[in-house]
């Protein structure tokens, strides 16, 4: 079977450059698995390779759509496939870097062919939601799908609207699609996860943001509102706002329509709530770092379900040339794969 490597880990913990020297030991080319490196402009806040890691290995689905634009799991699957095929008949290994858990899982598992977004279903759901009370909606979805409604959160007000969506316009409900699934391509995935030590892991995530902030991330979220039409959205709550805040809140941090979609990323939603005067800057810095830390930790809690991830403890190691090192040592499929002028 043709091989696929796959680096995946947490938030912060040091895929990028560890990816990139992988790629180039093999000389081959990397696949992001980054749900919100796909966006154009959104480079700080997504932590993005940068131009000259851009130019040193060629990269795929990085920058690819407007930050207006939809982007799915299974859009995700079916280009990376394309290109993982394309890498095999060149005759490269492909690397597949990232941490969005549910793109890894579809590529490697198969994901539901669901029914697509319908925003307009989307708006009429939101607007029973306020019209009916907070519980509306899960009630809803606990008649429908009970099973779907077992597994989300009452407060997860976009998966039960996602699986509310399903339901109504397919002809299953979302948890006899993910039932059902779809069969992945036949390909020998070596997956590598790179942890590191819990206190050092958020040091780091911390020090992140603190480089991102200098490095512009206010204004590069105020180009993308500008960009998108969460003006449009603003204007027409401004009657609301002032009566009643948290609506608006709400409407930032757990739905946005598609044209928003974008905006959902770690960073954005913070940055966009100091823009908006629902907070001070110094609040929102403070609440992106915690947000960026529960993300790291929900990302492992993900990640432990996935099988056959040879997880590399990297605790106390900065130097991405010692941890591919230390990978090569550790991880016998990949040192095979190694030139003999890479190993030795």
């Amino acid at each position: 079977m043709n091989k696929v490597i796959i680096l995946l880990g947490p938030t912060g913990v040091g895929k990028t450059a560890v990816s990139i020297l992988l790629a180039k030991a093999l000389d081959t080319e990397i696949i992001s698995a980054d749900s919100m490196q796909i966006y154009k402009g959104m480079d700080i806040g997504t932590a993005k390779p940068s131009l000259p890691e851009l130019k040193e290995v060629r990269h795929h689905l990085i920058s690819i759509l407007s930050s207006s634009e939809h982007f799915s799991a299974g859009m995700f699957r079916d280009r990376a496939v394309k290109i993982i095929d394309e890498l095999h008949r060149r005759g490269k290994i492909p690397v597949v870097a990232g941490g969005t858990g549910l793109y890894i899982k579809t590529l490697t598992r198969g994901l539901f062919e669901g029914p697509p977004a319908d925003w307009h279903l989307r708006e009429e759901l939101l607007e029973e939601e306020k019209l009916f009370g907070k519980n509306y909606l899960y009630e809803k979805l606990k008649r429908l799908d009970p099973v779907s409604a077992d597994k989300i959160k009452p407060q997860d007000t976009r998966r039960i609207i996602r699986a509310l969506e399903v339901s109504l316009k397919g002809e299953k409900t979302i948890s006899e699609f993910q039932h059902s699934g779809t069969t992945p391509q036949n390909y020998e995935f070596i997956k590598i996860g790179l942890l590191r030590d819990r206190k050092e892991l958020y040091g780091m995530i911390e020090q992140r943001v603190d480089k991102m902030m200098e490095a512009g991330l206010v204004d590069e979220v105020r180009e993308i509102l500008k960009l998108t039409e969460v003006e449009k959205m603003r204007g027409s709550a401004d009657k609301r706002k002032a009566e009643d805040k948290s609506f608006i809140t709400s409407q930032l941090l757990n739905f946005i329509p598609s044209a928003l979609s974008s905006m959902q990323s770690l960073g954005y939603k913070e940055i966009s709530l100091y823009l908006d005067g629902l907070m001070s800057l110094e609040d929102a810095v403070k609440l992106l770092k915690k947000r960026t830390k529960m993300y790291a930790k929900r990302q492992f809690t993900w990640f432990k379900k996935e099988p056959d991830i040879r997880w590399m403890d990297i605790t106390g190691i900065v130097n991405a040339g010692e941890i591919l090192l230390k990978i090569m040592n550790e991880v016998s499929p990949v040192r095979k794969l190694m030139p003999d002028s890479k190993w030795g």
